[in-house]
C-alpha cells in the first residue's frame, strides 16, 4: 500500500525539470503500490517555500498536472541542493481526492511536509490534541495528523534540529508507518522513519564509498511523554531535551540520497541501498547522512549495512509484454529456475537450503509444522502441505495469518512456524510472527525481498529469488513458494532410506518443470479463446481435490482480484453436500482433474456435474482421453509427478483471469481496492 520516493541532491547540480522528471519516475516505479492518486512537494523557485502538487487519479495525471503548470514550475532553473518527496498512494483515510493526496502539509505556509506509508491507529486522539490546539484540519488523513504534530513540537522547541523533531514525533505515533519529511524551515534537509513499512535508502557518489556500513546512534538521557493521557484525557508534560552521541556519519562532497519503499524505484539510479530497520530515523543534513535510535537495546545499535542490489532494470520493464502480470506469467520457466538455482543438484539428487541448512536438526525435533500466509502465500502452503505430511511425517497446520491471530492459537516451543510472504512486510503475517516469536517458536521466513522485515526478524529463511514482481496480482511468486517448500520437504527426508525412491521421482519433475511451463504457455491463444466464452458471465466455479485443491482456490482468487467476478474454489469432495444445487447448464464451471491418487474420485465428481447438465471446463493431462470424453471443453497440459502438478494447473488459471480481465477492460496491474505489499491489517 502506498508508495513513497524521495531524492536529495547535494553539490550535483540538477535542473528543476531533471528533478520532477526523477521524483514522477520514482512514482510510476511504485505505482503497483498505490494508484488513487498521487503528489509531490518540492523547493519553490527562490528555494524560500515548497511548492505541492497533487492529483487525484494515477500517476500520468499527476505527470500532465507538471506539465500544465509549467510556467509556476521553472523548469530551467539549476539547483546544486534540492530535496523533493513524492508518494502514490492506496486510500486508507478519506476517499481518494486532491486533498487527501500526500504530501499533507502542517499549515498553509507549507512550513512541514510529510508523505506517508502505514496506518496511525491513534491518529483520532492526536487529531483531537491539536484541534484544540488550534489547527484546523482540511483532509480526512491519519497523515495529517503527523504534519501538524511536528509543527506543534517545532512552535514548542524552535531549538530543535530536524531529526530531533521527527523522533519526538514518532514516539506518539501507534501503528504500523513509513515516513518522509521535508520542511523550508529546514532548507536541504530530509528526515525519514519507518516502523512495520518498507522504506529504503539509496546512496549514489561519484566516488568509491569509504565504508561499506553506516553506524547507527541513539540519544543519551532521552525523555518523552505521551502527548494526551488517552484514558484521562489530560494533557501531560511534552519532552525534554536530551543530548546527541558524538558521530561519524556516512559522508561524501558530491552524493546523492533517495528514499523509496521498494528497491524498483532506486535500481536505474544506483544500486547501493540500506534498507532501515523499525524506528530507525535516518537524517540527512549537508550531504551527511546519519541513522538514529531512541532504544538503548545493543542489538538495535548495530551498523546498517549498505547493500548492493542485484537486479537490472530491464527486470522492472514490461519489455514487449503488455502489462507486467502478463510478463511475470511468461517469465516463469526463468524464475522457477533461479528459485532452483544452487539449490538442487539433478546429477547428485542433492538439495541445499543455505538459509536454513543449520537449523535443520532442530527442525526434524519439532512438534509440528506451520504454515501461516494471507492469500496467495496461504495457497502456496495448502499446495505443499500434502508433501510435507508425507515427507517430513509431522503434523503441518496452515493457517490464514489474521484468523491465527484472532484466535491467539497457541505456540509452543517446539514448533516451527514458516511464514511466507512474497513482499515480507505483509501486516498480519508480521504481527502473527511476531506472536509465535513470543512464545519460544522457531521461526523461518520464506519471501522474495532482502532485507524486508519478515526476513530480518526470522531466526532463517528460503529467499525465494523469483526476481521482482511489480503486477499486484502474484503469479510467479506463487510458483516459486511452491518450489521453495517442495525442496524444504526434500531436504527434511533425505536421511530416510524409504523415502528415496519417492525423491528421486519429485527431483526428476524439478528438472522437467521449466520445459512443462513453457509448453503450458504456448497454449496462451487457446485460453484466449475459452476467456471470450467467460468474461460477460456473472460467476464462476473452479472445483477440484487433493494437490489441485489450492489450483481452485488461487485461480478463484485471480478471478477475484483482475475480473471483479464472483469466483469460488471449491473442494470437489464437497460437491454433493451443497455447491451441487448451483450446478446447471447456465453455471460456469471449470474442473481440474489429472491422473494422481484422487483421479477416480475427481471423474465421479465431472460425472455427477455432466449429469445435471453442467458443461464443465476440464483441465486435464495431455492425452487423457476418458476426462476430455466427460468434458464440454478441455485446457490440457503436461504430465508431471503429482506434487508439482499444481503447478502446471495453476498457469492456465492465470492466463484465462489475465484475458478476461483484458476482455472486461480491467487494469490488470492495478485492479481497484488492492495494493502490492499489504502493510495494514
Amino acid at each position: 500500500m502506498c508508495g513513497i520516493f524521495a531524492y536529495l541532491n547535494y553539490h550535483m547540480p540538477k535542473s528543476r525539470k531533471e528533478i520532477l522528471d526523477l521524483l514522477v519516475t520514482g512514482l510510476k516505479r511504485l505505482e503497483y503500490r498505490g494508484y488513487d492518486s498521487a503528489g509531490l512537494a518540492l523547493d519553490s523557485p527562490d528555494g524560500h517555500n515548497i511548492n505541492i502538487i497533487k492529483k487525484s487519479g494515477k500517476v500520468a495525471a499527476l505527470e500532465q498536472q507538471i506539465l500544465e503548470d509549467e510556467d509556476k514550475t521553472n523548469f530551467d532553473i539549476i539547483v546544486a541542493f534540492h530535496v523533493g518527496i513524492a508518494h502514490t498512494r492506496w486510500a486508507t483515510h478519506g476517499v481518494p481526492s486532491e486533498v487527501n493526496s500526500h504530501p499533507q502539509r502542517s499549515d498553509s505556509d507549507n512550513s512541514f511536509c510529510v508523505v506517508h506509508n502505514g496506518i496511525v491507529t491513534n491518529y483520532k486522539e492526536l487529531k483531537a490534541f491539536l484541534i484544540r490546539k488550534g489547527y484546523e484540519f482540511e483532509s480526512d488523513t491519519d497523515t495529517e495528523v503527523i504534519a501538524k504534530l511536528v509543527h506543534h513540537i517545532y512552535k514548542q522547541h524552535p531549538s530543535y534540529c530536524f531529526r530531533e523533531l521527527v523522533e519526538q514525533v514518532i514516539q506518539q505515533l501507534e501503528g504500523a508507518f513509513a515516513l518522509c519529511f521535508k520542511s523550508h524551515l529546514y532548507p536541504g534537509e530530509c528526515v525519514a522513519t519507518r516502523r512495520g513499512s518498507p522504506l529504503l535508502v539509496g546512496i549514489k557518489t561519484n566516488t568509491r564509498l569509504a565504508t561499506d556500513h553506516v553506524p547507527v546512534f541513539y540519544s543519551k538521557d532521552a525523555e518523552s511523554h505521551s502527548l494526551t493521557d488517552t484514558r484521562r484525557g489530560n494533557e501531560l508534560s511534552i519532552f525534554s531535551r536530551y543530548d546527541t552521541s558524538e558521530i561519524e556519519p556516512l559522508e561524501n562532497k558530491e552524493i546523492e540520497y533517495f528514499f523509496a519503499s521498494d528497491a524498483s524505484a532506486v535500481i536505474e539510479h544506483t544500486n547501493q541501498v540500506i534498507f532501515l530497520e523499525d524506528d530507525d530515523v535516518a537524517a540527512i543534513k549537508d550531504g551527511l547522512l546519519s541513522i538514529h535510535r531512541l532504544k538503548r537495546n545493543v542489538d538495535d545499535l548495530h551498523a546498517r549495512e549498505i547493500t548492493t542490489l542485484k537486479m537490472e532494470i530491464q527486470q522492472i520493464m514490461k519489455g514487449n509484454y503488455n502489462s507486467f502480470m502478463q510478463k511475470e506469467i511468461f517469465e516463469q520457466p526463468e524464475s522457477v529456475v533461479n528459485t532452483m538455482r544452487g539449490r538442487v543438484n539433478f546429477e547428485t539428487s542433492q538439495v541445499v537450503l543455505g538459509g536454513i541448512k543449520d537449523y535443520i536438526p532442530e527442525i526434524r525435533r519439532c512438534r509440528r509444522l506451520m504454515l501461516i500466509g494471507c492469500g496467495t502465500s496461504y495457497h502456496s502452503a495448502i499446495a505443499t502441505r500434502q508433501l510435507l505430511e508425507e515427507l517430513t511425517e509431522l503434523p503441518v497446520m496452515v493457517e490464514s495469518a489474521s484468523d491465527f491471530l484472532d484466535r491467539n492459537t497457541p505456540v509452543f516451543r517446539d514448533d516451527v512456524c514458516f511464514f511466507i510472504s512474497q513482499s515480507g512486510e505483509t501486516a498480519d503475517t508480521l504481527l502473527a510472527l511476531r506472536y509465535s516469536k513470543q512464545h519460544g517458536a522457531l521461526i523461518v521466513g520464506v519471501t522474495n525481498t532482502v532485507g524486508s522485515s519478515i526476513c530480518r526478524e526470522s531466526h532463517c529463511g528460503i529467499h525465494i529469488n523469483a526476481g521482482p514482481e511489480i503486477g499486484v496480482a502474484s503469479t510467479k511468486a506463487y510458483t516459486s513458494q511452491f518450489i521453495s517448500l517442495v525442496m524444504f520437504a526434500l531436504v527434511m527426508s533425505e536421511d530416510r532410506k524409504s523415502m528415496e525412491k519417492r525423491r528421486d521421482e519429485i527431483i526428476a519433475g524439478l528438472k522437467e518443470l521449466p520445459e512443462k511451463i513453457r509448453s503450458v504457455l504456448d497454449i496462451d491463444s487457446k485460453v484466449q479463446t475459452i476467456a471470450s466464452d467467460l468474461y460477460q458471465k456473472k460467476s464462476l466455479l473452479i472445483m477440484g481435490r487433493g494437490y489441485n485443491y489450492a489450483t481452485c482456490m488461487e485461480g478463484a482468487l485471480k478471478v477475484k482480484e483482475l475480473t471483479y467476478l464472483h469466483s469460488e474454489g471449491i473442494m470437489s469432495g464437497e460437491l454433493k453436500h451443497g455447491p451441487l444445487a448451483l450446478i446447471d447448464k447456465a453455471m460456469p464451471l471449470i474442473m481440474i482433474i489429472t491422473r494422481d491418487p484422487v483421479y477416480t474420485k475427481c471423474v465421479n465428481a465431472l460425472q455427477q456435474v455432466t449429469a445435471r447438465e453442467g458443461r464443465p471446463i476440464v483441465i486435464c493431462e495431455d492425452g487423457d482421453e476418458e476426462t476430455k470424453s466427460l468434458a464440454w471443453k478441455t485446457i490440457e497440459v503436461p504430465h508431471i509427478v503429482d506434487c508439482l502438478q499444481g503447478i502446471l494447473t495453476v498457469i492456465p488459471m492465470q492466463l484465462l483471469s489475465y484475458h478476461i480481465a483484458v476482455l472486461r477492460g480491467c487494469n490488470v496491474d492495478c485492479p481497484r481496492n488492492l495494493a502490492k505489499s499489504v502493510t495494514v491489517e
